[in-house]
């Protein structure tokens, strides 16, 4: 089932929110409080969460809390790779989590946290250990990013290869399993941690890897899994049809699902990482998603049982 709904993903990052044309993030903020409020209306049971931040920024949190936004969600989310792409060391994340807690009472998620095997499937034992002592017990929700590799014939979305250099290829590298279907050490680890430990597996539209998701998370023990529905590929031919297909095979799982990528037609400009021309055509996409997936009297029902 859907335990909660995230708007949007890592917002302060170039990749995923083109704050050129939104400098100071009050597109954002109103396309947040306008799609929290539509949420509400559908289903005002089901918990709303500001979308990951990366890189983990106070100012940016007490951005969002002076343009409200924060009254209109109920827990917020940071992302973290300190054995990959951020500027800090991994044992820093406890202090990392404090720096958000002192900007806002509201819960606080892990909602992407891991380690790439570009440089040896090694670090990546290491640091999900690592990441599991600091984290767990500290965060209410913890997603380990993530249960695959990205095969090298995708490109990874939002990312921009000419400009990043090596720091692209470890997106290809994030996952507990390979690209051929082979565990990695990694992902015997991970079996301590779960369900105290959740992942996060994006899936592509029409991803070919959904069913073999479920038969490995169920085999991992995981209960809590984050995902996303994508309001772009909702124009796709055949998206309702894929977005019950999704949803129907993870309904197992304790769900958070998370809304983003603006449709190229409906942005300011058209990339899916700009602010949309109509915040309300996305609070109207979220709207719709939970009617579908996670009307309000089948969390009544669920709370009644």
């Amino acid at each position: 089932m859907i335990e909660a709904v995230m708007l949007w993903n890592e917002p302060n990052n170039k990749s995923h929110w083109d704050f050129q044309l939104d400098p100071e993030w009050t597109r954002f903020a109103d396309m947040v409080k306008c799609a929290a409020d539509a949420i509400a209306a559908a289903n005002p049971r089901l918990p709303r969460v500001l979308g990951g931040i990366s890189p983990i920024d106070a100012g940016f949190m007490a951005n969002m809390k002076g343009q409200g936004v924060l009254d209109a969600v109920d827990a917020v989310a940071v992302h973290g790779f300190p054995l990959d792409w951020n500027h800090w060391q991994i044992h820093e994340w406890p202090a990392k989590l404090d720096e958000i807690r002192a900007v806002t009472d509201r819960p606080l998620w892990v909602s992407e946290v891991g380690v790439s095997t570009f440089g040896a499937e090694e670090v990546q034992d290491w640091g999900l250990q690592r990441t599991a002592e600091l984290l767990i017990g500290r965060a209410p929700r913890i997603h380990w990013y993530s249960l695959f590799d990205l095969p090298r014939a995708w490109p990874a979305t939002t990312r921009h290869r000419e400009a990043e250099g090596s720091s692209y290829y470890r997106h290809f590298y994030m996952g507990l399993v390979r690209e051929d279907g082979t565990e990695k050490p990694a992902y015997r680890t991970f079996r301590r941690f779960a369900p105290a430990m959740g992942l996060c597996q994006w899936f592509h539209f029409r991803d070919h890897r959904l069913d073999e998701a479920v038969a490995r998370m169920k085999d991992l023990g995981v209960t809590h899994l984050r995902t996303g529905l994508s309001w772009a590929d909702s124009y796709r031919d055949g998206a309702l049809d894929w977005f019950d297909r999704q949803m129907e095979a993870l309904a197992d799982f304790d769900v958070t699902v998370t809304f983003c990528f603006t449709p190229e037609h409906r942005g300011i400009e058209p990339h899916h990482t700009s602010p949309p021309q109509v915040k309300e055509e996305f609070a109207r996409f979220c709207a719709d998603m939970v009617h579908r997936y996670a009307p309000a009297r089948s969390l009544t029902a669920a709370a009644a049982d």
